[in-house]
């Protein structure tokens, strides 16, 4: 019996590669003659390298870069032979929790590391880089990931805004002069990974829909988005880009139509890059069982999120998937209509501080439960 452990992470308890591992383990304690692929996943979020360097061959190196604040920090870039790609997770550098000084102001946060990140993994020659939007604490529309890259930005008097520019800025663009970007991105596609289709500025944009959760005050939402706006309109002008409407621009707080338009790149699902850069369909080849899993399962889990891209490729692949959940929320059992087999809760009845901390035990003991579940319906193929 070959069973696949696909998880995402658990937020704010356990790893998806932490959590592959105890579902391994429960299934071999179960089951000891199966046959068990780890193959941890994730979104495009927080945690997606870590999940990628747990499933494909690769290695990452650290590097110092500025994170949102202006403080150095080290960060990690992801190397991968399989498809010759590297990975950038913007939530090591411009993360809700990356700020080394404690400090959390959106108005002055600033995305200049992703920008120095992408100049080193150019260096290493890949032949694409990923870069992970999720997680950001920024609204900078990209423009200090783009400075970083070599872009000038001017304001209405002709100054050189040579500062990292953050959101307070964004409504003091001008003009912008791509002329000195640096030349080693020129030829590396570049791919934004992530979960959401928001655009980048209104009611469904950047700053009205994630502002507040970064601390934004609705006077300083009302000011970043018209910043973007602002952003939109230059870059439309001086770059010949649209990309106010783009599906995916509002992500990170405009990183993604940063990336667009400052680097060339395109924006794609977190979920659908990530499994084909692990090749996930290959390795649904003779499973009998695939199980996967995240914190919280609802009907938002449907639009783009790492459980239910694992449930749809195994659905596809005629391999039952089973989701192994700490909770489930309304619209849960419409996913049972796009892919997956089953919900298992863990830690029913349990308060929800016990179980995040044994997280590890309880999927352990779901995997168990699921494999010797499956076992029967499977001898039977």
């Amino acid at each position: 019996m070959k069973i696949i452990c696909a998880p995402d992470s658990f937020k704010g308890s356990i790893s998806a590669v932490d959590a592959a591992s105890a579902m391994e383990d429960g299934i071999l304690a179960a089951l000891p003659g199966a046959v068990v692929d780890c193959c941890p996943v994730g979104d495009g979020g927080e945690g997606t390298l870590n999940a990628l360097l747990g499933s494909v061959d690769g290695s990452a190196f650290t590097v110092r870069v500025h994170e949102m604040q202006g403080v150095m920090t080290d960060a990690p870039i992801g190397l991968f032979s399989a498809g010759n790609f590297a990975y950038i997770e913007s939530a090591t550098v411009v993360g809700l929790k990356s700020s080394l000084n404690g400090k959390r102001n959106v108005m002055t946060a600033s995305t200049v590391g992703i920008g120095e990140l992408i100049g080193h993994a150019c260096g290493k020659s890949p032949e694409r880089i990923m870069v992970g939007l999720g997680g950001s604490a920024t609204n900078d529309g990209g423009c200090g990931m783009a400075q970083a890259l070599g872009i000038r930005f001017y304001d209405a008097s002709g100054a050189w805004l040579e500062a990292p520019i953050g959101g307070k800025d964004l409504h003091r663009i001008q003009r912008i002069d791509t002329s000195k970007r640096s030349t080693s991105i020129g030829g590396i596609p570049v791919v934004a990974l992530c979960d959401v289709d928001n655009v980048l500025t209104g009611a469904e944009g950047a700053a009205q829909v994630y502002g507040p959760q970064k601390g934004a005050t609705p006077n300083d939402v009302a000011r970043l988005d018209e910043g973007l706006a602002n952003l939109a309109d230059v870059i439309r002008r001086d770059l010949g880009v649209d990309v106010e409407s783009v599906p995916g621009a509002g992500a990170a707080g405009g990183l993604g139509a940063g990336l667009v338009a400052f680097a060339d790149a395109t924006i794609e699902s977190g979920i659908g890059t990530v499994l084909a850069a692990i090749e996930f369909r290959k390795r649904l080849n003779g499973a009998d069982l695939c199980l996967t899993g995240e914190g919280r399962i609802d009907g938002q889990s449907l639009y783009g999120k790492a459980c239910m891209g694992v449930a749809r490729e195994a659905d596809e692949a005629g391999v039952p998937a089973v989701a192994l959940v700490g909770s489930t929320g309304p619209g849960a059992d419409e996913c049972l209509a796009a892919g997956l087999r089953e919900i298992i809760v863990i830690g029913v009845g349990l308060p929800a501080e016990e179980s995040i901390s044994n997280a590890a035990t309880l999927l352990a003991d779901a995997a168990a439960i699921a494999a010797a579940k499956y076992q029967p319906e499977l001898s039977g193929r």
